[in-house]
């Protein structure tokens, strides 16, 4: 059964707005720990996802014992290891047997590496990238931040696809124009720094409808990004700044740090997914808690709608 303790209002939100859709045959890959195992179990009772375990199934069946946790009616597909298990997982994916992943206790890097494979992988014609959700309690709308965990050092090419899988996720979440702000360290355009040239560049890709569906703008940094007074300080015209729905990082690392910060400092909730691949990739931390692991779930829903 569902927990009955009050779920935090990001999460809620998410779970809330997922409900009338109907549960998600996903495949949970390696979920051989406690947190990973109660996430996915806990989507299933809310009847977010219909959950297909796949990994060692004697570990499997072990960490539920241990946890107290019920397998009956749980599908599992025995997998030797971390690596076996999120090969299965694509190869379920590319055979339409499941139409979700969920990342459970392995490397992300595992997961990805079986996910982008040019031979056997869910390789689209576009770039994959995470978007991380984010409800933060100190500005007023839901904040999407993208790329903090797949994509080091993106050219303009993969940035591209950045953006339009984070304004794609937008869409699915309710946001028929979102405001995006490509970041940078400086508002103005630097020819010596690249992050200024891509963002110029990218805006002008969304003028010429190489980008649809949000309103760009950019270089903007961080602060007149999400704050209107800074904006306004600083002589910015624009209908992004100050009021953006996603922020697009230059990398990974500031991506990274940026996000954590919110969570971490500023108390933000968060839920992410990956975007670009031929399904939702639900790929949570293993840090994040099991309510985390339901909102993520929620927008893998909401997505494939």
């Amino acid at each position: 059964m569902p927990r009955t303790v009050a779920l935090p209002s990001q999460y809620a939100r998410l779970i809330d707005a997922s409900a009338a859709l109907p549960p998600v045959r996903t495949g949970v890959v390696h979920p051989c720990d406690a947190l990973s195992l109660t996430g996915a179990l806990d989507a299933a009772a809310r009847g977010i996802i219909v959950p297909v375990l796949i990994g060692p199934a004697a570990k499997i069946t072990a960490t539920a014992q241990d946890a107290g946790l019920s397998l009956t009616g749980i599908e599992i597909i025995d997998a030797p290891h971390s690596h076996a298990a999120a090969a299965t997982a694509v190869a379920l994916a590319r055979a339409g047997k499941v139409a979700a992943l969920m990342k459970g206790a392995l490397h992300t890097d595992e997961l990805m590496d079986a996910a982008v494979d040019s031979a056997a992988g869910l390789r689209t014609e576009r770039r994959m990238s995470h978007i991380y959700v984010l409800d933060v309690p100190t500005y007023p709308k839901p904040l999407l931040i993208t790329d903090a965990a797949i994509n080091v050092d993106p050219d303009l090419s993969a940035k591209r696809d950045i953006v339009q899988n984070a304004i794609d996720l937008a869409h699915a979440l309710g946001v028929p124009l979102p405001k995006v702000a490509i970041l940078a360290a400086v508002e103005t355009v630097n020819p010596r720094m690249i992050s200024t040239l891509h963002a110029a560049a990218l805006c002008k890709m969304a003028d010429r409808g190489q980008i649809t569906g949000g309103l760009l703008d950019g270089p903007l940094a961080f602060d007149n990004a999400i704050s209107s007074e800074s904006a306004t300080a600083k002589g910015i015209v624009s209908q992004v700044a100050g009021d953006a729905d996603i922020l697009v990082a230059p990398d990974l690392e500031s991506g990274n740090m940026m996000a954590k910060q919110l969570i971490y400092l500023a108390g933000a909730q968060a839920a992410g997914l990956v975007m670009g691949a031929s399904v939702p990739i639900i790929l949570t931390s293993r840090a994040d808690n099991s309510w985390a692991r339901l909102a993520s779930c929620a927008l893998a829903r909401l997505v494939i709608g």
